[in-house]
């Protein structure tokens, strides 16, 4: 009788973990470099290069890092996107909408909440990188 007992409470447990991470959804985020020097855009971007012309308008865009975590609704992640960067974020009711941390070795650059479209990418336009000239940070964050 116990055995039969355990077995059910691993059914159900099983079914309802199950159940949870069908709803997730896999959230990559995406950190570049963003130059007004003319350029070529690094390959690994080359699919976002038409949208980070017309939001951002730099000239050439260069690849930094990037992370990724499968999220449902009302979960945490951080995701470490290079250079000392990383982004606490939190999803609503939906894994679509995201309350969005964005640090740098422990300072905070933004803090800002949006809600994305799956395939979509969203491009958050960040600080000057202190490297050259007009060079500033962004991130691509991107829902599948």
């Amino acid at each position: 009788m116990k055995t039969l007992r355990f077995l059910f409470a691993a059914l159900a447990l099983g079914l309802a973990l199950a159940g949870t991470t069908a709803h997730a959804t896999e959230l990559q985020a995406v950190l570049i470099t963003a130059s007004p020097e003319p350029g070529p855009t690094d390959p690994r971007l080359a699919r976002y290069e038409v949208t980070l012309k017309r939001v951002l308008r730099f000239n050439s865009y260069t690849y930094q890092g990037s992370d990724s975590s499968a999220l449902a609704a009302s979960e945490r992640a951080n995701l470490m996107i290079g250079q000392g960067h990383e982004l606490f974020i939190e999803t609503g009711s939906s894994p679509l909408t995201l309350r969005v941390r964005w640090t740098e070795g422990g300072r905070t650059l933004m803090s800002t909440g949006l809600t994305l479209r799956n395939g979509v990418p969203a491009v958050l336009g960040g600080p000057a990188t202190g490297n050259h000239p007009g060079e500033v940070y962004a991130v691509i964050l991107l829902a599948r």
